[in-house]
């Protein structure tokens, strides 16, 4: 096992899975054999209001499950944007959802990764996919855990259901295609 320390924020509306998506990299993790934290953070708790999660993904034991400044930012949304751009350290990494941001980010100390997932989720057969293809992206950037982990992950929350595991399992191969693809094009 490599020494890794992550800090993830993942960040959006109610009802675009941001809890799934921690837990799902929170899960990878552990599946994995590192040590996990996984915080949710929930705004108004209902479909709509701000949610994020925060998660870490350490090689050695973590002392506390704030992630802020954050390594990683995961954004979902414009409103999670203003709200967190600021919260990503100097030289950290910002997935974004292009689909629902319509602004360029402010900051210039930061790798930024923008993808429509919205749209590509819709292109799987469903918009609530666009959290399991943003995970497939940032693993693929950060190469913490394997495809088959993260297959086992998606096949052990999904409770036994064939066409969600169907549906998560083409989204994190999107993800990944779209990372490797952001990957070469940098070249």
């Amino acid at each position: 096992m490599r020494k890794i320390n992550e800090s993830i924020l993942c960040a959006g509306f109610g009802g675009q899975g941001i809890m799934v998506l921690g837990r799902v990299l929170a899960n990878g993790g552990m599946e994995a054999g590192y040590q996990v934290t996984w915080l949710p953070a929930y705004g108004a708790e209902v479909r709509g209001g701000t949610a994020y999660s925060m998660i870490k993904i350490s090689s050695e034991p973590i002392g506390s499950p704030v992630v802020f400044p954050a390594g990683t930012a995961i954004i979902m949304n414009e409103p999670s944007l203003d709200r967190f751009e600021g919260e990503v350290a100097a030289g950290g990494l910002m997935i974004l959802n292009t689909s629902m941001i319509g602004r360029a980010v402010k900051r210039r100390d930061v790798e930024v990764l923008g993808y429509p997932l919205t749209e590509e989720a819709m292109a799987i057969g469903t918009k609530k996919v666009a959290n399991i293809i943003a995970a497939g992206i940032f693993m693929a950037r950060k190469g913490i855990v394997s495809r088959k982990t993260m297959v086992k992950v998606i096949e052990e929350m999904a409770g036994g259901r064939k066409e969600l595991v169907e549906v998560n399992i083409r989204a994190l191969d999107r993800g990944m295609e779209l990372a490797k693809k952001e990957v070469r094009s940098k070249k």
